[in-house]
């Protein structure tokens, strides 16, 4: 069979040299043959593991493939739309859910899914089978989403195809939330969202952008103009570092500073204080997330002296660890196209103390070296490594810890909407808040996580607005 005859075959990279010395996507597409023997290694199992236990959107992977060995590339795409909203940012930013849970992954390497469904998407815009599909008939409501990432642009597709109107809030300039400002223009081109965002607005979704729900209109306004609501803000609060030196000039938020680089790439021109850079700085990111990566990667074009990845817990095995035994998502080491490029990562170290100038400016890092053992409880505790303590440079810090849970803000608390123990705005299982026509979705309802989660959680709250407001419609109350 294939899957023994054909080896694995990954997306390469451009050569660091060249990459590092402009802002395009590094990762380099497979082509229509490659993708086709790729695809033919998919085992067609009784049960498809990858999209029962790995896709949180449950693509109908096997099929998809099976119809991309015979050429059957509209089918194909008909087939990936039918679950997915967007698979032209999966198929670039995701990590391969799917791919954890392969069955073939169980002793040989798993299927290449992610670079399957990119083809298959990039197949169909290529060919112009992706084209505006406007509703046929109109509902007589009228839906907010209130945010413009992930989640919210899932809600508002599913809605509009549904038939619904749907108008899209968001204060930045730009629509895309996390996908336009958070993540890196090498690994996802900003022209890629942009595609989308208009196919959606020929769809018949308006987008109202540069508006601060809350402040430039009210709560009460919402309330009163639409049927529904949708919150989709994100998680905004940033985990921060507590300890001395945090104040100093130099000291800044990950997504701060990976925003500020995104809006220089789309020609905002920033005041000088907000004008953000690595260029000739000793950098050290705090973090070994990927967050923490796309950092790494960011600095190294701007120019860094010198960028080290600090991660507090100690380094994953190369191979699937065996605590996480297929088919869940495998801890092991992973190896992004940042750390390709150049740069340190320390693992097992505690950043204990921000050291700074006569200026009040960060200039070292003092971190410990520590180990990891498993304490009386099963749990695993951390100590203190001897003399584990050490100084290395540091004039730019970056905290790339993840996020606490949503922020708050006026249009939260004048919706009266509840928060849970972890900051999280509280959603029912419909996913609507305790105010009735009020929904949330996305990491300001589930926490900090993939932006394929916050796909499929957008969906899912768009399933749950229309179940609520088809009874609404029903009794009469909308």
């Amino acid at each position: 069979p294939d899957f023994v005859r054909i080896p694995r075959q990954a997306p390469g990279y451009r050569d660091p040299a060249e990459r590092l010395r402009d802002w395009h996507e590094v990762e380099l597409p497979l082509g229509d043959g490659t993708i086709r023997q790729q695809a033919s290694r998919c085992m067609d199992c009784g049960t498809p593991f990858c999209m029962a236990c790995g896709c949180p959107l449950s693509h109908p992977i096997p099929e998809i493939h099976e119809c991309v060995v015979q050429e059957r590339w509209r089918e194909a795409l008909d087939l990936l739309m039918s679950a997915s909203c967007f698979p032209e940012f999966t198929g670039r930013v995701c990590p391969g859910l799917c791919e954890g849970s392969c069955v073939l992954g169980i002793n040989r390497d798993p299927v290449t899914i992610r670079s399957i469904e990119r083809a298959v998407i990039e197949k169909g815009f290529a060919e112009g089978w992706v084209v505006p599909r406007v509703p046929a008939n109109r509902l007589p409501c009228q839906v907010a989403i209130i945010g413009s990432g992930p989640a919210g642009l899932a809600a508002a597709d599913l809605l509009n195809r549904i038939g619904y109107g749907v108008t899209v809030y968001d204060q930045a300039a730009r629509a895309g939330g996390i996908l336009r400002y958070g993540i890196p223009e090498f690994k996802l081109e900003k022209r890629i969202v942009d595609r989308r965002v208009a196919l959606m607005a020929a769809e018949g979704v308006r987008f109202e952008l540069g508006v601060r729900v809350g402040e430039d209109l009210s709560a009460r306004y919402l309330l009163s103009r639409f049927d529904a609501v949708c919150l989709t803000g994100g998680a905004r609060e940033p985990r921060d570092l507590n300890v001395s030196g945090r104040e100093l000039k130099g000291v800044h938020f990950a997504m701060e500073y990976l925003r500020r680089q995104n809006m220089r790439l789309e020609g905002v021109r920033l005041a000088e204080e907000q004008d953000l850079t690595a260029a000739g700085r000793h950098v050290a990111v705090i973090g070994g997330g990927d967050t923490g990566a796309d950092c790494l990667g960011t600095a190294l074009r701007q120019g860094a002296l010198t960028v080290r990845q600090y991660e507090i817990l100690p380094e994953p095995p190369l191979e699937r660890s065996d605590t996480t035994p297929w088919p869940l998502w495998p801890l092991r080491r992973r190896d992004s196209s940042s750390h390709q490029e150049g740069g340190e990562r320390r693992w097992s170290v505690a950043t204990r103390a921000l050291l700074g100038d006569a200026d009040g400016r960060v200039r070292a890092l003092r971190g410990m070296r520590v180990e990891w053992t498993t304490g009386p409880d099963g749990r695993p505790c951390m100590r203190d490594c001897p003399d584990g303590g050490f100084e290395d440079a540091a004039d730019l810090v970056l905290l790339a810890l993840g996020f606490s849970g949503a922020r708050k803000s006026r249009l939260l608390s004048d919706l009266g909407v509840a928060y849970d123990e972890h900051g999280r705005v509280g959603i029912d299982d419909g996913h609507m808040t305790r105010v009735p026509g009020i929904f949330a979705a996305g990491d300001l309802a589930c926490g900090a996580s993939l932006v394929v989660r916050a796909f499929a959680d957008g969906r899912a709250a768009a399933e749950g607005m229309h179940a609520w407001l088809s009874r609404a419609s029903d009794s009469g109350t909308v």
